[in-house]
């Protein structure tokens, strides 16, 4: 196979962290802003006072600094479509955001030149359909393809770098702490080695932090955490374990397990990421997050003259991401049935959908088009439209929305 590149990049509206994985090499290499081990870099744009150029990391922290204008906060400006001043005109956060992009790919180009990412995997904190509708259209600005970019959360980040790691460091199960902007992540990954692939889950519990006597805190969510469980490995990230502040802490994390501390955990899970889902390998695991659907949506169609279901959303797929659409006959009252089902159960439950208003026709002289829209792991949106039949009977230009729930919890 040839050598392909991955980018992996942490971002959120503080900092980012981009690391890059060739494969022929044996792990992914972070990038930093000045080739050094200084991972973060501020999601800041300035320009160069002689060159005119964009520039970011320590020269533009060196322009905040000496007053000069400088745009900042560019995730969230750009989600909002604000329009940014600089100089004497304005530039919409979107474009800025993907000159800030296209600045991290230049410190990730080192080995590699000019050439572009065969898949780049973005990690943010959260993920919505409106985060991936813009990501499309930052892809569009760096003339990159659709088909190259994955959006993951950091919950998805930490699972592949924790079981990307030697086997000894994730045999049970495994910590990772988050402590930044004043709030402490813990996210417990456990696998079930009865399955095949083997199911992982995570735990997730938050608490704010960062006032008071933090090593006592620590200590004491590490104790609650770990207590009547056997733990390989323990990881640090984030801001908020600078500072040399654990003590008593360090000694009860490093107690019988081996822990880790650095910024790059999540930008080399989503290089990872990227290794696994281009087909690098055989991968031994399975982990249906927050991003990814939970239910199978079905109809069930006449298909040359044998029943038989048409899926429209599986389950595993990212919810934000994908979507169903097809055309069929109404065969039948003015209803349609959808079927909804987890993946591991029997049993499926049906929702009709009513089509009030549509015109009395002769059987199978309707033509509907089907579309799901995902609206969150367990929620789909379906959107039911006439497109009558042919010159014999012409569009009422009617259509029928409606949002489906599964109702309840999945344990997968």
């Amino acid at each position: 196979m040839e050598n392909r590149l991955y980018f992996g990049i942490d971002l959120d509206d503080e900092n980012a962290v981009i690391s890059y994985y060739e494969t022929n090499k044996k792990e992914p290499v972070t990038a930093g802003a000045s080739g050094g081990k200084a991972f973060e870099i501020p999601v800041l744009l300035a320009r160069d006072e002689k060159t005119g150029q964009w520039v970011i990391g320590e020269e533009a922290a060196e322009a905040e600094t000496s007053g000069r204008m400088t745009a900042d906060r560019l995730l969230s400006r750009a989600e909002n479509e604000e329009m940014i001043p600089f100089g004497e005109g304005k530039h919409s956060a979107k474009e800025l955001l993907a000159v800030f992009l296209r600045k991290l790919f230049v410190l990730a180009e080192g080995p590699g030149g000019s050439r572009p990412p065969d898949r780049l995997v973005i990690c943010l904190e959260r993920l919505s359909r409106e985060r991936m509708e813009l990501f499309r259209e930052i892809m569009r600005r760096l003339e990159l393809s659709d088909h190259v970019l994955t959006l993951l959360d950091r919950k998805e980040c930490a699972y592949y770098f924790v079981y990307h790691q030697a086997g000894e460091l994730n045999l049970h199960d495994v910590f990772v702490f988050d402590c930044r902007q004043e709030q402490l992540t813990s996210r417990c990954l456990m696998k079930s080695p009865r399955t095949t692939p083997q199911l992982i889950t995570i735990e997730e519990r938050t608490w704010p932090f960062g006032q008071g006597n933090q090593d006592a805190a620590f200590l004491r969510i590490l104790e609650e955490q770990f207590q009547g469980r056997i733990i390989s490995g323990v990881y640090l990230t984030g801001d908020g374990f600078d500072g040399g502040w654990m003590k008593r802490s360090t000694a009860l994390m490093c107690k019988g397990r081996r822990a880790f501390s650095g910024k790059n955990l999540y930008s080399r899970g989503a290089c990872y990421a990227a290794y696994v889902l281009d087909g690098n390998e055989a991968w031994p695991y399975v982990y249906l997050g927050d991003s990814e659907m939970k239910i199978n949506v079905s109809i069930r169609v006449k298909n040359r003259g044998r029943d038989e279901f048409y899926t429209l959303i599986s389950a595993g797929d990212n919810w934000y991401k994908t979507q169903g659409e097809c055309e069929v006959i109404l065969d039948g009252p003015p209803e349609v049935s959808f079927w909804l089902q987890p993946p591991k159960s029997r049993e499926a439950r049906v929702e009709k959908l009513g089509l009030g208003g549509l015109a009395e026709r002769p059987n199978r002289t309707t033509r509907l088009r089907i579309v799901a829209k995902p609206v969150s792991d367990t929620k789909v949106q379906i959107r039911i439209l006439d497109l009558g039949f042919g010159e014999i009977f012409k569009s009422q230009d009617m259509s029928w929305e409606h949002v489906l729930s599964y109702g309840k919890e999945i344990r997968m």
